[in-house]
């Protein structure tokens, strides 16, 4: 375990574990937390003072012994998103003082550093113990375990983690809230994703991104609200002309009948209503995958409905309605013109407000408000390696003035029945099956 790069107390205080992560009780880790930090600065002060008093004598006088390795905060996070002490903070402070046969009076760094290993080795544990979560088997359910048509199913389908939060995060926790059944399809596990948020930029990061962005997608979905999260199984295609566009296992690359049969085969074991994905227009965006969630959804509900097709994934079903998620401009232009109400730059450029008005297509609105506003932000926060928590995009104005700004999810309607009114406040509305809430 590469344990060379070293921490400081005050990095440990920046960190501000208690806004950046949920699941676990901050009465039993932020201390231990805040001691780790005490304890660096103490080693540290101590090592300082021997290597002060060694170079002023001919002979070293004093032996430092092994420098004091401590895991950089970068580290220290990721495991934290890894590692079950997420949850159980209780535990892993148990077990530190059983392996480390740790007393009361032994010195905090002791107590700190045993902390911080146990920390680390427990993210490293084998991921067989932990559920599977992965495209389920293609086998015709029981009838018992088929849902109710009075139960509300809502299916996502993204292309990389991240962006399960950044579009449309309050709208599930909403319907997840209200009783609904809801899964998330992640297409790929955003293998060749950039690391944006600069603490998190570590070689052992690095060197394990998939299984880093796999745990915070898991912390996502759980923020969010996910019933359950299906991988589907491909790699990340990368940005356009990249390198990552030629590897055979990418999703761009994939044959359109391979990824839908395996989205099919979710499509008819979960039998959702509703199915949110990615427009056939990406302009502003053309990330392959982004273009390949599209058309592979797409041919994934067509299939999923033919009886013929795929008949191994199990009995058909038709879904209801297709939407397309949708970044409205009135919210743009709104967050825009706030920056400027409160003397802040904005990170939007004028390009942003450029070409035809894309509300103009939109025809649903979910509201936010009464609890959901704040979801979509704190399931980013939980992509630590994705979203530098210090960007003025994401997070450039207070909560409590963002979370007033726009709070509502906007979609379009690509397929369905409409309840009639515009724009439409359900996206259950019109199916005859469904009461609405």
């Amino acid at each position: 375990m590469d344990l060379s790069e070293h921490l400081t107390g005050d990095a440990v205080r920046a960190v501000q574990f208690r806004d950046r992560l949920r699941g676990y009780d901050p009465a039993d880790v932020d201390p231990l937390l805040d001691e780790l930090a005490d304890a660096i600065d103490k080693a540290s002060d101590e090592l300082t003072r021997i290597e002060a008093a060694n170079a002023r004598e001919p002979e070293p006088l004093l032996d430092p012994g092994p420098r004091v390795a401590w895991p950089d905060v970068a580290r220290l996070a990721a495991m934290l998103h890894v590692a079950e002490a997420v949850r159980r903070g209780r535990a892993m402070v148990a077990a530190a003082e059983a392996r480390y046969h740790l007393a009361e009076d032994e010195t905090r760094r002791n107590r700190a550093r045993a902390l911080a290993r146990t920390l680390l080795e427990a993210g490293r544990r084998p991921t067989e113990e932990r559920p599977a979560i992965t495209v389920p088997p293609m086998e015709e359910p029981a009838v018992t375990d088929l849902p109710t048509p009075e139960r509300r199913c809502l299916l996502t389908v993204h292309a990389h983690p991240d962006d399960e939060a950044s579009k449309g995060a309050g709208t599930i926790a909403k319907y997840h809230a209200m009783g609904a059944r809801t899964v998330l399809v992640c297409c790929t596990g955003g293998e060749a994703g950039d690391i944006l948020n600069p603490v998190m930029d570590t070689p052992e990061v690095r060197s394990q991104l998939a299984q880093v962005r796999r745990a915070e997608l898991e912390l996502a979905a759980q923020v969010i609200g996910y019933d359950e999260v299906v991988m589907l199984g491909y790699h990340d295609s990368g940005m356009p002309d990249s390198e990552a566009n030629h590897n055979p296992d990418c999703f761009a690359r994939a044959a359109l009948d391979e990824a839908a049969a395996r989205l099919v085969a979710v499509l008819r074991r979960e039998r959702p209503q509703v199915v949110v994905t990615y427009p056939e227009k990406q302009e502003r965006y053309p990330h392959p995958d982004h273009l390949r969630v599209h058309e592979v959804t797409m041919a994934a509900v067509d299939a999923a409905a033919d009886p013929a097709r795929y008949p191994e994934a199990g009995p058909p079903w038709k879904v209801s309605k297709i939407y397309y998620s949708a970044w409205s401009r009135a919210r743009l232009i709104a967050t825009h013109e706030k920056f400027g109400e409160l003397g802040l730059e904005s990170p939007y450029q004028p390009a942003w407000f450029e070409g035809p008005d894309p509300d103009l297509e939109l025809t649903t609105r979910i509201d936010l408000s009464g609890g959901f506003e704040d979801v979509r932000r704190e399931a980013l926060l939980a992509h630590a390696t994705q979203i530098d928590p210090n960007s003025p995009f994401w997070f450039g104005l207070p909560p409590e003035v963002a979370r007033e700004i726009h709070p509502y999810d906007d979609y379009v309607l690509a397929r369905g029945p409409s309840a009639g009114e515009r724009p439409e406040t359900d996206l259950f509305a019109g199916i005859p099956a469904l009461v609405s809430p």
